[in-house]
């Protein structure tokens, strides 16, 4: 989390937000060194989650024993 006094916040309010908007990252404002406020960037909390890069990769399997049958299932361990 980066900390900036308010004075320097106030200068360059528009490019700060634009890049919160791109970086997500909170930003304390400060005034004389003593935190003041806390920015954060805006979320969505109706939005559904984008799945990840890795979400189609794994496979579930409902019963890993049944395909083999028990007995084979105690000759493989």
């Amino acid at each position: 989390m980066k900390a900036m006094g308010i004075s320097q916040f106030k200068a360059h309010a528009v490019e700060i937000l634009a890049q919160m908007a791109k970086t997500k990252e909170n930003i304390v404002i400060t005034k004389r060194g003593k935190p003041l406020a806390r920015v954060i960037p805006y979320r969505d909390l109706n939005a559904t989650p984008k799945p990840g890069k890795l979400a189609d990769t794994l496979v579930f399997e409902k019963d890993i024993i049944s395909p083999l049958g028990e007995e084979m299932w105690e000759a493989c361990s």
